[in-house]
């Protein structure tokens, strides 16, 4: 479930959002004072936050202001102040989104599904790494090799990632399997084998005339240069 922290010192306006939030399957925690807002920021993660600028305490431009210097969390500004000079100082210190108050709840529900949804695929976006002409993308556990998306199995994907995050790297039998199972070694390197066997058909399937993995006689795994 969604995390969503509201920061808004009119009680009757925290409570509006709170429950409409609440409604739509979010879980949600409210603050009434800049400085509440800030330890919580602090200790705990949100998934976005909804914000109000005139606060006591600690105003709400600060708090943006000191939240971007370790988060990039979505904020959206929900303020009384309309003019265009403040949406764009506050735009500048790091608001994703500003909202005018009086605010139609159905708009706040509309922006925070729109600020979440952009923020989860920049995420997924920004967590690809590649190796050649294989993408892998550590959110989705999607893993694409020349154009093409693979079938892999749980283990498999984790020896290819392991690989292609640790590029160059020999990795023994050994090293694999205390990485990937989770389970200290006792000799017995057919599991290991096998599902480098099965990962190294998968590839040449998807790619016939490229090189991947290498074996180093004696020593392991790495990935080709």
């Amino acid at each position: 479930m969604q995390k969503i922290f509201i920061i808004e010192d009119s009680k009757d306006i925290n409570i509006i959002l709170a429950q409409m939030l609440k409604d739509e399957g979010y879980e949600v925690k409210s603050a009434f004072t800049g400085l509440e807002a800030m330890t919580e920021l602090k200790s705990e993660k949100y998934d976005l936050i909804l914000l109000d600028i005139m606060l006591p305490y600690i105003s709400g431009d600060q708090i943006l202001k000191e939240l971007r210097t370790f988060s990039d969390v979505p904020v959206i500004v929900i303020s009384a102040k309309d003019m265009v000079v403040t949406k764009i100082d506050l735009l500048k210190l790091g608001a994703d989104d500003y909202i005018t108050k009086p605010f139609d709840l159905g708009e706040v529900s509309a922006r925070v599904a729109s600020n979440l949804r952009r923020f989860n695929k920049n995420k997924e976006i920004y967590n690809v790494i590649n190796y050649k002409d294989i993408s892998i993308n550590t959110s989705t556990k999607q893993v694409i090799a020349n154009g093409v998306e693979l079938e892999l199995t749980a283990k498999e994907y984790l020896i290819i990632e392991l690989l292609i995050q640790n590029l160059g790297k020999v990795f023994s039998k050994v090293n694999i399997y205390e990485s990937i199972w989770k389970e200290e070694y006792i000799g017995d390197d057919n599991a290991v084998k096998t599902h480098m066997s099965n990962l190294r058909s998968k590839l040449k399937k998807a790619s016939p005339d490229q090189q991947y993995i290498e074996t180093v006689w004696g020593l392991g795994y790495r990935l080709y240069k």
